[in-house]
């Protein structure tokens, strides 16, 4: 699996960093208040509104990111393309646009709604918990990559068959707690972009 390191960096304007708050839903998504960043994935966690995004190339392979080891939550751990959260207020496929561009450099191409699912995963490492009402998007990675290495460790391609195998060593290459979960949520999509002969 050829990976790539990342290297562009960016701060804040006024190098502080201001508290981030997320939207909370109920159990349909449906808005019903907000909640700092932090605190919303404080056990036991509140059910917050979130987003994932799987990009493709042109040979059907998936963009991995490799989580920062300076992220709070989760570092180190490879995940699908881009993940996140709305900002209250703003729609989920702007916000999942918005941070890929934020976090890898590219504008991703042929964007399209996947669904949602809903997952309560614990993250025994850091003690956080992700309750998340998660919008899936699916879509083309078609520019070179400009990776911000607050964000990004490393990113890498991979067909279904060498994810397979990477799950299979899941303790030599491990994986954030969700990443399969919204995997298997957005694979009808995934595989209506890249077609039956990229496996997914």
């Amino acid at each position: 699996m050829p990976t790539t390191p990342a290297t562009a960096t960016h701060s804040s304007s006024n190098g502080t960093a201001e508290a981030i708050m997320l939207e909370l839903v109920d159990e349909n998504g449906t808005t019903i208040g907000t909640a700092e960043k932090l605190a919303a994935h404080q056990a036991p966690g509140q059910l917050h509104r979130a987003f994932s995004v799987f990009l493709f190339d042109e040979q059907g392979r998936l963009l991995l990111q490799r989580r920062a080891l300076g992220k709070y939550h989760s570092p180190g751990v490879w995940s699908n393309t881009c993940c996140g959260h709305p900002y209250p207020g703003e729609a989920p496929f702007a916000a999942a646009a918005r941070r890929t561009y934020e976090e890898l450099g590219l504008s991703p191409s042929l964007l399209a709604e996947a669904g949602t699912v809903r997952y309560n995963h614990p993250d025994p490492a850091s003690g956080l918990v992700e309750q998340e009402f998660n919008h899936l998007f699916v879509g083309m990675a078609q520019e070179a990559l400009k990776p911000d290495a607050e964000e990004v460790g490393e990113t890498a391609f991979v067909t279904a068959a060498e994810l397979a195998e990477l799950a299979e060593r899941h303790a030599l290459a491990p994986f954030s707690a969700w990443f399969m979960t919204v995997l298997d949520a957005a694979r009808p999509a995934i595989r209506e972009l890249t077609g039956p002969s990229a496996g997914w």
